[in-house]
């Protein structure tokens, strides 16, 4: 499925971020959860339909989240009602030891691939 076009003729983006605060979560959780990324999350969301790409980030003792971003707002809207309806129960939500604290769509105006190239990996650090 394509996409409509956004101003200027590309692809409109669907975006949605899930974040969960790291602030009072127990040692080593940081660790955990790129080894659920590594080991589990990553697998999952590979050729996942209707899901663009997907990017983790996290700043340690502060804050982890999942960036989407989806081929249309049907897709993402099936993916946030499904997943906010059991967003406590999450794996995240698990090694983290609370549910999110933000679950958000947005629209994302623009992607650019940098001269070093796009790298598909399960694990940077």
């Amino acid at each position: 499925m394509t996409a409509p076009a956004a101003p200027g003729g590309s692809p409109a983006l669907h975006g949605l971020t899930v974040r969960w605060s790291l602030a009072d979560a127990p040692e080593g959780t940081a660790a955990a959860l790129a080894s659920y990324v590594e080991e589990t999350s990553h697998a999952r969301f590979t050729e996942m339909a209707g899901l663009r790409f997907k990017v983790w980030r996290m700043r340690d003792g502060e804050w982890f989240e999942g960036c989407y971003v989806f081929e249309s707002d049907a897709a993402r809207d099936a993916f946030q009602t499904q997943f906010t309806a059991t967003a406590a129960e999450a794996p995240g939500s698990r090694i983290v030891g609370a549910p999110p604290v933000l679950v958000e769509p947005c629209q994302v105006p623009a992607v650019a691939e940098g001269a070093a190239g796009f790298v598909a990996t399960s694990r940077l650090v």
